[in-house]
């Protein structure tokens, strides 16, 4: 029987191409989204994948869902926490609102998922999360003190969780896109996507399906060596 695998902010951009991967790479996926029913079940349709609607921030919701996946599919071996969202402003302007939404989404999240499938994990000597950071929490970014923060706090939380899980056979490791060619990207102004791309050194934007080869070979048995590590994959625009 394949692994499962459960992607969050799985049915669309980036997580859509990591739920599409891991399917094509032979594993049962199940993906997770938080508000669009018309563009999840059309993934769904169109993919095969299971999909499955939780707010990744509410602890007891995450919890739920994971026991019906499990339920459903399987035990979940495989977690890719990449449920993001952004609320932009400059800290003078910035309300407790934006921040905590942010916090957490991006961050929470990872606690909430992780902590539903940490004791199956330990059980079974098996284990493989991929965290879902970015290069803004690298390098930080004018006007997304809360993306930042949050993003900055899946590296850290990367790495002492991997510390926990090494002796158990669970790597926990993170990947830090740059700027990829999404619906989130293409809709920032020509001008400023043209000024994004003048410094990223390739020349273009990535593509999901990068991310998605990532998160492929963290998962994999060939990956059972690395664990705490950041994968920067952003085309050299932030050499960390």
């Amino acid at each position: 029987m394949s692994r499962v695998a459960l992607v969050t902010g799985g049915t669309r951009g980036i997580g859509a191409a990591i739920a599409t991967g891991l399917k094509e790479a032979g594993y049962t996926v199940a993906a997770a989204y938080g508000g669009n029913d018309e563009v999840a079940n059309k993934f769904k349709d169109e993919t095969g994948i299971a999909v499955y609607k939780f707010d990744v921030s509410d602890f007891d919701a995450t919890n739920a869902a994971i026991k019906q996946i499990e339920a459903d599919l399987g035990p979940v071996d495989i977690l890719v926490n990449n449920a993001g969202i952004t609320q932009d402003g400059t800290m003078h302007r910035m309300t407790h609102a934006q921040w905590q939404a942010v916090i957490d989404t991006n961050l929470g999240s990872c606690f909430n998922c992780c902590r539903a499938v940490i004791d199956g994990m330990r059980e079974r000597s098996f284990g493989r999360i991929v965290n879902i950071g970015s290069i803004n929490g690298q390098a930080g970014q004018y006007g997304q003190v809360n993306y930042a923060a949050a993003k900055s706090g899946i590296h850290g939380f990367t790495k002492a969780l991997a510390q926990e899980g090494a002796a158990k056979g669970i790597t926990v490791n993170a990947i830090a896109p740059g700027y990829i060619d999404t619906d989130m990207v293409r809709a920032v102004p020509p001008n400023v996507l043209e000024k994004i791309v003048a410094k990223i050194p390739v020349g273009r934007l990535g593509k999901a399906s990068e991310i998605a080869r990532g998160v492929l070979f963290l998962v994999s048995d060939e990956g059972g060596f690395v664990t705490g590590s950041t994968l920067s994959i952003n085309g050299g625009q932030h050499m960390y």
